[in-house]
């Protein structure tokens, strides 16, 4: 992918397409359901706090880790299968860096219906839950904050999910703005940017957005700050 971003056209096989589609869906629908997993153990860790090692043992994060790579793989697999039934024969042409669902639906010359059909349902039944499983975990994150009466309680319990929302807003942002924002040919080019971000920015950005609490790395940034001004 970052050959295709250095080079304007990079030729790319009919398996390597495969792979790199199934690779790309695999990983990007398991961190959607780890995001969920994420915020439900903030969630144990600020609603039940004495109970978290009890909830949260070694088994149960082994657990959902599996369920979380399995649900993503899966989910990958079928809709690969079901990308690669199709017939491209309208252009070899991909206008897009990486091989994705909306560009090879849109050089295919057989009815794609039933595929975005497909595509709808299963990425729904991927980013819906793990929605639904995030504004639940951090409402009532949020309602037994406000019974926190000790500032510094209340800082902590910030400072705890304050990481976890910003990667999960610079995500989910930018993948719904990729695949529900209204398509045409002027706007691909800021979709393709926004690919750009949620697939190779962000994962560079997460190391340093996690490590937000670390007393060190908010020293090193506030001093960098003080030279540059």
């Amino acid at each position: 992918m970052l050959v295709g971003l250095y080079f304007s056209k990079t030729p790319i096989s009919y398996i390597g397409c495969a792979i790199q589609l199934f690779i790309f869906c695999a990983l990007g629908s398991t961190e959607c359901v780890l995001f969920a997993v994420m915020a439900y153990d903030r969630y144990v860790a600020i609603c039940n706090p004495l109970s978290y090692n009890l909830i949260m043992q070694h088994k149960t994060c082994l657990g959902l880790m599996f369920g979380a790579y399995s649900t993503g793989f899966l989910h990958s697999l079928i809709e690969t299968c079901c990308t690669f039934h199709l017939s491209f024969c309208a252009s070899n042409v991909l206008h897009h860096f990486v091989c994705d669902f909306p560009p090879l639906l849109s050089i295919s010359c057989t009815d794609t219906t039933i595929n975005e059909i497909i595509l709808f349902i299963f990425s729904a039944s991927v980013t819906v839950p793990s929605i639904v499983v995030i504004l639940g975990s951090y409402m009532s994150i949020f309602i037994a904050i406000l019974k926190i009466t000790a500032p510094e309680g209340r800082q902590r319990a910030y400072s705890t999910c304050a990481s976890h929302i910003i990667a999960v807003t610079l995500l989910y942002s930018t993948v719904l703005y990729v695949y529900l924002s209204p398509k045409s040919p002027s706007s691909r080019d800021n979709v393709n940017m926004a690919t750009v971000f949620y697939t190779v920015v962000l994962p560079m950005l997460n190391p340093l957005i996690y490590s937000l609490r670390n007393k060190d790395i908010k020293l090193a940034i506030i001093q960098s700050f003080q030279s540059i001004l």
